[in-house]
């Protein structure tokens, strides 16, 4: 019967729990919006993971038709996006964030651009001022989408800066060849010209219950504009800072970036080390290799260890392999893959 409503659970990650009815064969996220349950969610078609979670119990499937960017085997583990499942029976989902995360929508703001500095051979920051009277609230590792001018295409970033540092914001951007936002930062983007901006998305953000564990960061390229969000945020926090591990890296020397910024935050923070990397042409104190051939044995020192991963999914699927043979648990491990656009 089409008509049938089955029982959803959600169990948020800071012990609180949300039930909602869902009619068979319908979509589990439409139903969640529409009952209002502080969930996370983006694209609503299966391929940005921001509504990601996992099946504990009953059974759920993916809509007829729709396509996932999970694999066979996450699948078949118990992971599922809302945004293309339905339910076929009462189920339950465990989601990997507390539920006041979900509880602040994202909207729409404008912000002048500051100014926009090209600081590697292939990498820009820009920094923007969210225009009087508007505001931004984000998670550090959550991202933006801006709007880029003249084409209407969207973009997705995240601040390489804090919650702290608005009204200012700041973005690393890789300029591709040909890409839209490359062309616009590179010829057009002016001083005081407004962008549009709409956030936060993305479940990809410092958990608060982990802070005072271990913690582990592995960036490949402008993956480390989130990471240096993460490594901000727990600096500003009280108390003692948990021990940080900073594994950064790009092609080659001249693709590096941020280094000075690095080194300012080994100088606030005794207890972060870095292993600065380059696929070839190292010299005197980089690494020879991947940020991922960069970790190693000793490297994870408690089970409470919490991993952290932004950049090519080449890189995440390595480098989560890598910390569950160092002793990271599976569920610790968190990651932002990020995908470029033309």
């Amino acid at each position: 019967m089409n008509d049938q409503l089955h029982h959803v659970t959600l169990n948020f990650a800071d012990g609180v729990t949300h039930s909602f009815s869902v009619p068979r064969g319908a979509n589990i996220l439409d139903a969640a919006i529409e009952a209002e349950m502080p969930v996370l969610y983006q694209c609503r078609s299966g391929s940005c993971s921001s509504c990601i979670c996992n099946l504990a119990d009953g059974d759920a499937a993916t809509l007829p038709g729709a396509s996932s960017t999970l694999l066979a085997s996450e699948y078949e583990a118990g992971q599922r996006l809302l945004c293309v499942s339905q339910a076929r029976s009462d189920c339950t989902f465990n989601l990997g964030y507390g539920s006041e995360v979900g509880a602040s929508a994202a909207h729409e703001v404008h912000a002048f651009i500051d100014s926009v500095e090209r600081i590697a051979s292939n990498v820009v920051k820009l920094t923007l001022e969210l225009a009087d009277g508007e505001w931004m609230e984000f998670r550090p590792g959550q991202f933006m989408q801006i709007v880029v001018p003249g084409l209407g295409v969207l973009r997705s970033y995240s601040p390489s800066s804090t919650q702290v540092d608005l009204p200012k914001m700041e973005f690393l951007i890789r300029l591709l060849p040909g890409g839209a936002m490359s062309g616009f930062l590179e010829h057009e983007a002016e001083t005081d010209q407004v962008l549009t901006l709409s956030g936060p998305y993305g479940a990809f953000f410092l958990r608060e219950e982990s802070r005072r564990a271990p913690h582990i960061f592995v960036a490949g390229g402008t993956g480390l504009a989130p990471i240096l969000s993460m490594i901000d945020t727990l600096r500003q926090g009280g108390g003692r800072k948990p021990p940080m591990l900073l594994s950064f890296g790009c092609a080659v020397p001249e693709a590096l970036f941020s280094l000075e910024d690095i080194e300012l935050r080994q100088q606030w923070l005794p207890t972060l080390e870095t292993r600065i990397c380059v696929d070839r042409e190292a010299t005197e104190g980089l690494h020879l290799g991947s940020p991922v051939s960069a970790l190693r044995e000793g490297d994870v020192t408690s089970p409470d260890t919490v991993a952290y991963l932004c950049g090519p999914q080449p890189m995440i699927d390595a480098a989560t392999a890598r910390l569950i043979e160092l002793g990271v648990k599976p569920e610790n491990i968190f990651a932002e893959q990020f995908v470029a656009s033309n």
